[in-house]
């Protein structure tokens, strides 16, 4: 966790990282918003977005803010999941009860 920290904090003092990634942000919602509006997007506004997310995954600090990211979100997810089990079953959930997909899968209950 100290080092996903780290990552963050280096990323937040890096103006340039922090640019491209807005940037990029800013760029992949408009986008978004183009799709969801059902205009087709060009050829140049793809070639445009794809070398600013190269640009965004080829700095390192930005790389290392995308992974810590992926990281915390991953935890979060974890921490969900046995919080979820928990209130499911009553109790503590066993690894086994963990590892089965987090849900009652096994009734067709449909939770998942």
């Amino acid at each position: 966790m100290k080092a996903l920290h780290q990552a963050i904090n280096h990323f937040m003092a890096d103006e340039k990282a922090r640019a491209q990634y807005d940037g990029l942000v800013t760029k992949g919602q408009a986008l978004q918003q183009k799709q969801q509006m059902s205009l087709p997007l060009t050829p140049e506004e793809i070639s445009d977005f794809e070398q600013h997310r190269d640009a965004v995954l080829n700095n390192p600090v930005a790389h290392r803010f995308l992974d810590a990211q992926q990281e915390l979100h991953e935890v979060a997810q974890s921490i969900q999941k046995y919080v979820s089990k928990t209130l499911e079953l009553g109790r503590l959930p066993s690894e086994e009860e963990l590892s089965t997909g987090g849900c009652c899968s096994q009734n067709g209950c449909g939770c998942c």
